[in-house]
């Protein structure tokens, strides 16, 4: 079993940033691919990023390519995805997941294991 814990959420302006964070225990963390999906009110949840077992591929989605980036630092069993230029349209609920996979799925079958998930309101 893995367990994920999210932080960093909260309400921010538009245009401005949050960095997300992501805390893993439970198991080998080296050995799962790890995402970040999100979910808005009455929607669907759709992905947004994920990253290789040792950090060194990424995937983005389009809608956020440019302003989102994920990271992971091994080390501290973490990930992060820096969001900046957020707009309305990022509000949801962003929640972390892992899979043990070596390719990075886009997919929400594909993951096992999930977090609670950390509210992102994007507001004037």
């Amino acid at each position: 079993q893995v367990h994920l814990v999210e932080s960093g959420g909260g309400l921010v302006q538009p245009g401005g940033s949050l960095r997300l964070s992501c805390a893993a225990s439970g198991r080998t963390f080296t050995n799962y691919v790890m995402a970040w999906f999100r979910q808005a009110p009455g929607k669907e949840r759709e992905f947004v990023a994920a990253i290789g077992h040792g950090g060194g591929t990424t995937y983005h989605e389009d809608a956020v390519k440019g302003r989102f980036t994920i990271s992971r630092d091994i080390a501290k069993d973490m990930v992060y995805l820096q969001m900046n230029s957020l707009n309305a349209e990022d509000t949801a609920v962003y929640l972390c997941a892992c899979a043990r996979e070596s390719v990075l799925y886009t997919t929400r079958r594909m993951y096992a294991y999930w977090g609670q998930g950390t509210q992102v309101t994007v507001s004037s």
